[in-house]
């Protein structure tokens, strides 16, 4: 999902009103002033986020046969695929074969349904830097802190890459993984889309269930690979992918051990460790299966890299980027996006035998929950 969207509703909210947009291609929705904000966000670093914002490869392939199902991709990728699931599975019985399952961006709260994760984790300092405001008194005189408190998102953004780091260190540290991920779910569980009105868990792409269902079945692993905050994804992906924590790769900061009252505990601290975006991907993957994935799926060229390495390893490989060009069952944008651009995946593809999957083409059903 195009996170600015969200962003320019939120921007709406606090009064502030888009400008006119720009000249675009496709059927691009218009980009309202408030995705500077969004662009100095993702400047930071990351902070566990960036690529394309973070968060999600989506796979718009369903390999069964098209006609049976909700989704509709191309006859040739739907055989190439089969081809090397059934092949992988005689060559790499023996080895466990892995197969990558990218997952980028997600609309603002994590989601790897609509992407743009760092916007999500946006939105979630946001609030609990609102949350946790009676305990820091100072924060009403305090920059960033006084404008998230009210609503100054320009303000905000003129703090830049040293006030959106402050904001977002204060909201994800100080505290033992086990109580930020409680934390998480709680606002997780009840955050609401803004355009759709649902839970973001429920703003999944079918294709992807589909796939994932698929792989799985046929003795693949899967993983997700994000630019997005390892521990912000963790909590939710086993209920709504199936993808268990141990298998999701991202971006994180630094954990201390420390002794409290006596009992040993894992405290988070204010550091980057790492950010697992663009070529941060492969490197990303191969700390943590050590395995060259067999295929792998993208949506931005923040997975471009990661495409790169999967498909020139040796033997069958597949590659895939979902092209998101449906602006009426979902958004529109690529080569001239400000976020989740798609510009040198769509001229790479082609090149590299990648499969390009068009969303509005394509995907004969996009969520999970329309009929």
């Amino acid at each position: 999902m195009d996170a600015i969207d969200d962003a320019f509703a939120r921007a709406r909210e606090l009064g502030i009103e888009p400008d006119a947009p720009p000249a675009v291609e496709r059927a691009e929705r218009p980009y309202p002033r408030g995705i500077r904000i969004l662009a100095i966000y993702q400047a930071v670093l990351g902070i566990f986020f960036l690529g394309v914002v973070g968060l999600v490869a989506v796979a718009g392939l369903a390999v069964p046969d098209p006609g049976a199902g909700d989704t509709a991709i191309p006859d040739s990728a739907s055989a190439l695929l089969v081809g090397i699931v059934v092949g992988a599975i005689g060559l790499f019985a023996l080895a466990s074969a892995v197969g990558l399952w990218r997952r980028k961006r997600w609309a603002w709260m994590a989601t790897l349904a609509l992407q743009a994760i760092s916007v999500l984790q946006l939105l979630f300092a946001l609030d609990r830097v609102k949350a946790l405001a009676p305990k820091h008194p100072e924060w009403k005189d305090k920059q960033p802190f006084k404008a998230a408190l009210e609503g100054d998102m320009k303000t905000l953004a003129a703090s830049g890459e040293k006030g959106l780091l402050a904001l977002v260190m204060a909201t994800h540290a100080g505290m033992t993984p086990e109580q930020f991920r409680d934390t998480v779910r709680d606002w997780v569980a009840k955050a609401r889309h803004p355009r759709f009105k649902r839970p973001y868990t429920e703003l999944v792409y079918q294709p992807m269930l589909e796939l994932l269902a698929y792989l799985r079945a046929n003795g693949f692993k899967t993983y997700i690979v994000s630019g997005g905050g390892i521990e912000f994804m963790r909590p939710w992906t086993q209920a709504v992918y199936g993808v268990p924590p141990e298998q999701v790769i991202g971006s994180s900061i630094k954990v201390n051990y420390e002794l409290r009252g006596g009992k040993p505990v894992l405290v988070r601290l204010p550091e980057i460790n790492f950010i697992d975006d663009k070529a941060g991907k492969p490197v990303g993957i191969q700390y943590a299966i050590g395995r060259r994935p067999i295929a792998a799926f993208g949506n931005s060229d923040g997975d471009l890299q990661m495409l790169e390495w999967t498909t020139s390893g040796p033997g069958s490989r597949f590659g895939l980027i979902v092209h998101h060009d449906d602006a009426a069952r979902e958004y529109a944008y690529d080569r001239k996006s400000h976020v989740g651009r798609l510009d040198r995946g769509l001229d790479q593809a082609p090149k590299r035998g990648w499969t390009v999957v068009s969303m509005q083409r394509d995907w004969k059903r996009v969520f999970a929950f329309e009929r």
